[in-house]
């Protein structure tokens, strides 16, 4: 009898344990994307995260850039294509085993290995060539800090989306796919 009940312990403690990664919900006027973030591996970068999503700063903006077969990105602009102002830039830790593959979400960043502030893109198909390969600036890769669990229809359905340019960016949607709010899960 005690050995059946440290049995089920032990399995509602290791059950309890894979669920400590918070979840968020990215609400979009195509359909929800639940993605299970991963602190353990990169905290900084989920913690810069959480910080964005509590204070409602993605909310009402959109994903400005659609790269068929690669990836969908947002978390920076408006509709009308003006970029958002930011925190300052974290860490890169692209370093801590995270595979850029499909279905993840990472940091978007500029050619500063340590420039991430809010854009993020969730990955199409694998990206391996984004991962981190060495410390030097062109080898750091991309910190991927999360998977989506449920949605990835609706991140097909993101990325089929028409695109062409706008106030001088490429690859923007014709039409605004809309970032009604990303929220943590209870």
């Amino acid at each position: 009898m005690r050995a059946l009940l440290f049995a089920i312990l032990l399995a509602m403690s290791t059950s309890a344990m894979a669920q400590d990664n918070p979840v968020i919900v990215i609400d979009t006027t195509l359909g929800a994307i639940k993605i299970e973030l991963r602190p353990d591996l990169t905290p900084i970068t989920v913690e810069n995260f959480l910080r964005y999503i509590e204070n409602d700063y993605f909310d009402g903006l959109v994903f400005h850039r659609i790269i068929r077969g690669f990836m969908i990105q947002g978390g920076g602009f408006t509709p009308d294509m003006v970029q958002k102002s930011t925190y300052d830039a974290i860490k890169n830790e692209a370093n801590l085993g995270i595979s850029n593959e499909r279905g993840t979400i990472a940091m978007a960043r500029t050619n500063v290995v340590d420039s991430a502030t809010s854009q993020f893109f969730i990955n199409l198909v694998n990206n391996g060539r984004l991962d981190f390969q060495n410390e030097s600036p062109q080898g750091w890769g991309y910190t991927a800090f999360g998977k989506v669990i449920e949605g990835m229809d609706i991140v097909d359905v993101i990325a089929a989306v028409p695109t062409g340019a706008s106030r001088g960016y490429q690859d923007v949607p014709l039409e605004p796919v809309l970032i009604n709010s990303v929220s943590l899960e209870e």
